[in-house]
């Protein structure tokens, strides 16, 4: 089997991120951002997608967030899209329901080649621990458009504001590991009825 691993460096004037990603990992990840949260939320991603991930950035934070997060999004897109190759086997689609205690998040994904988000959370804090809620929007909008992926997010309940991200993470995190499998049904076969995704 070709390995289907990508890494990917993103230099702008506001930030310098580098995302390594492996599909067929086994959950591992390491992640250099100064953005603590985040990086507990991608660990999610990596364990129940169960893939290696690594991610550092640079970026300037001394104006805020708003770039670090969004770019990581962006360049996680593209080093996804790299890796996943041609998609002929791929499963294609993928979906997960995860709770936590009174939170309970679902997450539907499509490699379908055309960027598309649902994102349907309501965080009643603004800020988790220093991380700003309204960055997730950016962080998932930014990973669709590169990855070119249909991806809808509903948090269905909670109220701990916690707890609403990390379900919604831990089902992302599940939502691409079963989209992302290679169906031996399917193998050599391009999963889509127009020939090409």
């Amino acid at each position: 089997m070709t390995e289907r691993i990508a890494t990917v460096e993103r230099n702008t004037l506001e930030t310098r991120v580098a995302v390594t990603v492996n599909l067929d990992g086994t959950g591992k990840s390491s992640f250099n951002t100064g953005l603590p949260f985040l990086e507990h939320m991608l660990d999610q991603v990596a364990r129940h997608g169960m893939l290696d991930l690594s991610i550092t950035c640079e970026g300037d934070r001394h104006i805020d967030d708003h770039h670090s997060v969004e770019d990581i999004g962006i360049t996680l897109g593209q080093a996804l899209k790299q890796a996943v190759g041609d998609k002929k086997g791929l499963r294609r689609y993928g979906h997960a329901y995860v709770p936590l205690d009174e939170a309970l998040s679902r997450v539907v994904i499509d490699f379908s080649g055309r960027p598309g988000l649902e994102h349907h959370a309501d965080y009643r804090r603004s800020h988790i621990g220093q991380f700003d809620t309204d960055l997730f929007f950016e962080f998932f909008q930014g990973f669709v458009n590169h990855a070119l992926v249909t991806l809808h997010i509903d948090n269905l309940r909670g109220h701990n504001a916690h707890h609403v991200a990390e379900t919604i993470f831990k089902a992302f995190g599940r939502a691409l590991r079963m989209a992302l499998e290679l169906d031996p049904r399917m193998a050599g076969i391009m999963p889509s009825t127009k020939g090409s995704l």
